[in-house]
Formats: C-alpha cells, sequence, structure tokens
C-alpha cells in the first residue's frame, strides 16, 4: 500500500518539476527576447555612448544571465556542479546590486563590502574551476 501511495507522490512530483522547468524556460526566452528588443531599440544611439542609458539594459542582461543560470541547474544532476552554477549565480546578483547602487559619499562601505564580496566569489569560482580542471580546455 505504502509502495503506490509513494510511487504516485514521486510521479506527482515529477509532473511538477516538469511543469516548472518548462515555466522557466518559457520565462527565460521572454527575458532574452525582451533583452534583444532593448538592445535593437538603443542600436540608434550607438553613436552617443551613455552609461545611465546603458543601465537598463545592462541590468535586464544580468537578470537574464541569472534567470539563465537557474534554468541550467534545473538540469544538473552533480551536486558539485550545482553548488558551483549557485556561486556563479550569487557572483551575478551581487554584480548586478553593484551596478545599481548610487555611488554617493554615503555609500561607499556598502560599495567597498559588495566589492570584496564579489571579488571573493570570483576567486572561488575561478579556484574551483583551476582544482577541477576545467579552467583551460584540454589539449590534444
Amino acid at each position: 500500500m505504502s509502495g503506490r501511495v509513494e510511487g504516485f507522490l514521486q510521479a506527482i512530483v515529477n509532473t511538477l518539476r516538469y511543469v516548472f522547468i518548462a515555466f522557466m524556460v518559457g520565462y527565460l526566452l521572454i527575458c532574452m527576447l525582451s533583452l534583444g528588443g532593448k538592445m535593437l531599440a538603443y542600436i540608434p544611439h550607438l553613436a552617443d555612448p551613455d552609461f545611465r542609458a546603458l543601465l537598463p539594459m545592462l541590468n535586464d542582461a544580468l537578470f537574464t544571465l541569472i534567470v539563465l543560470a537557474i534554468v541550467r541547474s534545473l538540469f544538473i544532476h552533480d551536486s558539485f556542479h550545482y553548488a558551483l552554477t549557485f556561486l556563479e549565480v550569487g557572483f551575478v546578483v551581487l554584480l548586478r546590486k553593484l551596478i545599481l547602487v548610487e555611488t554617493t559619499p554615503e555609500d561607499v562601505w556598502l560599495l567597498l563590502v559588495l566589492g570584496l564580496i564579489s571579488a571573493l566569489f570570483f576567486a572561488l569560482i575561478l579556484l574551483t574551476h583551476h582544482k577541477r580542471g576545467t579552467l583551460l580546455p584540454k589539449r590534444d
């Protein structure tokens, strides 16, 4: 009896997992189309680059990168790569926050701390790839 209930619950969880994956892939496509539309709309302004005008597009690009990493993590079965993916997501989230924070004298310590933490995340990502031997492509 409990074996049938367990099998039924496992089938429900797997179905919900696939529905969630389909939803996230659809959301990723919407994010990429939105980003592509903003990039196409920015083409006429390439002669006059303004960092303030690029902020919304950069924000959307980093958000799309976060969604892409989360969707990628849904297909990972190795716990090491799963943890590394979320370390990379944390790094991108910190970079996004650093870009969006206004640079005022009151926020100097916040910028410093976020910069140090993002540098630590980046160093951990590079160290992890180096230890696994995946930092450089293999030569034949």
